[in-house]
């Protein structure tokens, strides 16, 4: 079954999360991390907002494990810590 990476993001620092991003991208499509949103309006209905939301679909819950974990996105990782503040989790999709 495919995983979602869910993250809730407060930017600080607008240049190096860029950066991150930049290779965040790279790294999350060679695990097969597709985005369903990346920023874009939301409403916040419970909890404490941060203007960033994003969602990627991976092929499976393994796949977004390892994506996480691999050198490429740690090093992506790099210009986000410090930059901001955030959320990261992974949930596993339900067969429609």
């Amino acid at each position: 079954m495919s995983a979602l990476w869910i993250a809730h993001v407060t930017v600080h620092d607008e240049a190096a999360y860029a950066e991150y991003a930049k290779r965040a991208t790279v790294a999350i499509a060679d695990h097969g991390g597709v985005f369903l949103a990346r920023g874009g309006a939301f409403e916040q209905l419970e909890g404490t907002p941060r203007p960033r939301n994003v969602v990627a679909r991976f092929p499976s819950l393994k796949a977004a494990h390892e994506c996480y974990h691999s050198a490429a996105y740690q090093e992506a990782l790099s210009y986000a810590k410090g930059a901001s503040e955030r959320d990261l989790v992974i949930v596993e999709e339900i067969e429609p």
